[in-house]
């Protein structure tokens, strides 16, 4: 596993954040969970927490809303709370949960770049390296963002980086959810944890060959979420 300069990493993706953004405002949504936690702790140590809008986007009542509370009162940023339940039940497609959890992913990206739009802003994305190799992220939804700050760090990495600043405790250990449905886990959804995928993507033999067959399948799978659409070229005479 690689071992990361956690001092330099930071100053890294400081850096980055304030020559990408300049004086633009960013925009960010904040979930309750150690992705977007960082990844606004970043923005509001690159650029200042006026610069930093959160916004906060539930389905109906969020039983970790006060994770998200406890977050932007920590980094002292302003923040915004909007239920999308309305918005995302006006579809009613009667799918299961993963469809349900797709348009509420894209709602809520349709609400922070109105927000951008709003403020002449830039949305702030949330999805790690982990999360990025096998495509657990919405194409269109939390996969659409104008700067991945975080892109780069394996979950594993989000965990240790988050220690660096003041965010709280609570939120650094709770257990990774994308908060679709009640009792759903990001490891329950894989099928294997965090530290058995990075090491897979890091080279490493792991002692679970179901784990590594799926994996393998996952990143094949969402392949197409990591690249534009392809463009069919003309004949031209």
């Amino acid at each position: 596993m690689r071992n990361l300069d956690l001092e330099k990493t930071k100053k890294t993706l400081v850096t980055g954040i304030k020559e990408y953004i300049g004086d633009n405002n960013v925009i960010i949504g904040i979930s309750g969970g150690i992705d977007s936690a960082l990844a606004a702790a970043l923005c509001v140590k690159a650029l200042g927490r006026d610069k930093v809008l959160g916004i906060m986007l539930p389905y109906g009542d969020q039983s970790d809303i006060e994770d998200s509370i406890s977050l932007v009162e920590a980094l002292g940023f302003s923040c915004k709370k909007i239920n999308i339940k309305p918005h995302v039940d006006a579809f009613d497609l009667g799918g299961d949960d993963w469809i349900k959890g797709n348009i509420m992913a894209r709602v809520r990206m349709a609400v922070l770049y109105s927000y951008a739009n709003l403020i002449n802003g830039r949305v702030i994305g949330t999805t790690n390296k982990s999360e990025m190799a096998i495509g657990y992220f919405t194409k269109h939804g939390d996969g659409a963002c104008d700067l991945e700050p975080i892109a780069d760090l394996y979950k594993t990495e989000v965990w240790r980086m988050s220690e660096l600043f003041n965010i709280p405790k609570r939120i650094i250990y709770k257990m990774p959810s994308a908060g679709l449905c009640a009792g759903q886990t990001d490891e329950g959804d894989f099928g294997f944890t965090y530290p058995i995928l990075e090491a897979y993507l890091q080279g490493e033999e792991i002692n679970n060959p179901m784990a590594a067959i799926k994996i393998q399948k996952m990143i094949g799978n969402s392949e197409h979420k990591r690249n534009m659409p392809p463009i069919i070229k003309v004949a031209i005479k």
